[in-house]
């Protein structure tokens, strides 16, 4: 009897325990759930602003136009175009500099080493510096001490600084995934380590390594801050002809229309805010699409 009760009040005990389980697993889950709908909802109350005061605003001519002080008159084109020179330099520096030193970290460092460790560290700790941070490095080195002056090479390699310890990151991570076997059977073939990686590590690595520098690439694409610092100007009414060129980027530009204070410039603002938005969703599918593509041809 004594032992039957003791069965039963532990029953009692675990069936109290499991309930308050479960309103603790159900509190936070409405806690969750009522997060991501009150962000959903702040996004779809942001989007609406823009489209109701940019939509018509945006035309051709508002894309083809050069910056105005008419807000009627004012257009993206100068800024289209440095934002277009900025991002194809940065992608040109960053992109095989971080796909190299990945392919170095994790195929050819010593791992047990203390440089190895220290350079790890060091790269996952650059991942989270602020983007302001790397502005001011981009000054005092690329603007003044390598005398590039306010251009857009000097933009570019502050952006390529900024970028870079992502493109690593997901890299390295990309590589990680390549399965063992499919690289001791080509070293079963008598290939060499850099035919391994050219043939076999790489194509397979392919589709994360793409979609991690485009996502890093759209995130350079949304920098003012850095720019700023190394002195993207907020005006320019004519077109960059060179990386040694004055320039001004879509961010910068939007911040420079919503700093005016007529109201008719912030409309103008959100259609920028629209131009800008496209090109972003533009990279990320793309990245997408590349990513399916070459994971297709590896099944």
């Amino acid at each position: 009897m004594a032992n039957d009760k003791q069965v039963v009040g532990l029953s009692v005990i675990n069936k109290k325990k499991i309930n308050t389980r479960k309103i603790k697993n159900d509190l936070f889950h409405i806690v969750l759930l009522s997060s991501i709908l009150f962000s959903i909802i702040v996004l779809f109350l942001l989007l609406y602003q823009i489209f109701s005061e940019g939509m018509n605003w945006l035309d051709w001519d508002f894309v083809t136009s050069m910056p105005s002080r008419n807000p009627e008159k004012a257009g993206i084109f100068s800024a289209l175009a440095g934002s277009i020179w900025t991002i194809g330099i940065t992608a040109l520096i960053a992109i095989p500099l971080g796909v190299g030193t990945a392919v170095y970290l994790e195929e050819y460092a010593n791992k047990k080493s203390g440089f190895y460790k220290l350079l790890v560290l060091n790269i996952s700790n650059l991942a989270g510096v602020p983007s302001i941070v790397y502005g001011m490095l981009g000054l005092a080195v690329f603007v003044r001490f390598m005398n590039f002056g306010r251009s857009i090479l000097s933009g570019a390699l502050t952006l390529s600084i900024l970028i870079l310890p992502t493109i690593i990151v997901s890299s390295r991570e990309a590589l990680k995934s390549v399965p063992m076997n499919l690289k001791e059977g080509s070293y079963a073939l008598g290939m060499t380590k850099w035919r391994t990686i050219a043939g076999v590590t790489l194509p397979f690595a392919l589709p994360g390594i793409l979609t991690g520098s485009i996502l890093a690439i759209s995130r350079a694409m949304g920098e003012a801050a850095p720019l700023i610092m190394v002195g993207a100007a907020g005006y320019v009414a004519f077109l960059p002809n060179g990386p040694m060129d004055s320039f001004t980027v879509l961010p910068i530009q939007i911040f420079n229309w919503t700093s005016r204070p007529q109201a008719e410039f912030q409309n103008v603002a959100a259609a920028g805010i629209m131009v800008l938005m496209v090109l972003l969703l533009s990279a990320n599918a793309i990245a997408i699409i590349l990513r399916n593509k070459y994971q297709k041809r590896i099944d």
